[in-house]
């Protein structure tokens, strides 16, 4: 192939320069035979929709396409969680939190597709650092049992001193509930007792984030 339609070559010159599939058929690696690796991305893309479909999808569908197979269903896998583990080291070793722009690109690469909701919490110091990252509760498709004594517990065992909540919501709609605010209440007042604030409760939908801070409800 000539060297503008080879992937890895193109990406040393400009990773942008890359399309979807190109980009996919690096993690695709060698190729099953009479298909190069672009073509088997291609192949994927057309049967998921979207490089986000195959990336969320589940094994037995992606690994059973020939020329994928566990190996390299594990390799995409594991492109994810770089992608997540990128967005929690930069948090951690950065200068803090900088508000809930930051904070909810970090939230989107942990929970934007789950298919149930997630109850979280982010620990941070007084510099507002980030201590740890800890998915508390999880539910159902549209709840998740939610104990602030719990939290109270978690927050004392890493010594944070401020905390930011977090739920997703698989509907994709980033809308607060008359639950989801009761909660945030109960929280908020739990964790003044052993004085720790509640910096933000952020909603995670489809792409977009719900900041409780930004709208005035904490």
């Amino acid at each position: 192939m000539p060297k503008t339609e080879r992937p890895r070559e193109m990406l040393i010159e400009s990773e942008e320069a890359l399309s979807d599939a190109e980009l996919l058929a690096l993690f695709l690696g060698s190729r099953p035979a009479g298909c190069s690796a672009v073509e088997l991305a291609r192949h994927l893309l057309r049967e998921f929709g979207s490089l986000r479909e195959i990336l969320n999808s589940d094994r037995q569908r992606l690994a059973k396409i020939d020329g994928v197979g566990p190996a390299r269903y594990a390799l995409l896998g594991a492109a994810m969680e770089l992608v997540r583990r990128y967005h929690q080291d930069g948090m951690r070793a950065g200068p803090g939190i900088t508000g809930p722009q930051s904070t909810c690109d970090f939230l989107l690469s942990k929970l934007r597709d789950r298919p149930y909701e997630v109850f979280c919490c982010l620990y941070l110091d007084i510099r507002y650092r980030l201590i740890a990252f800890e998915e508390l509760f999880r539910g159902t498709i549209n709840s998740a049992a939610v104990h602030p004594r719990e939290i109270v517990r978690q927050v004392l065992a890493h010594n944070a001193a401020l905390v930011i909540l977090a739920h997703n919501h698989p509907s994709g709609v980033a809308e607060p509930s008359q639950d989801d605010e009761m909660i945030t209440r109960q929280i908020k007042d739990a964790l003044a007792l052993v004085n720790v604030k509640v910096l933000d409760h952020i909603i995670v939908g489809d792409g977009q984030c719900m900041s409780f801070a930004e709208h005035g409800m904490l």
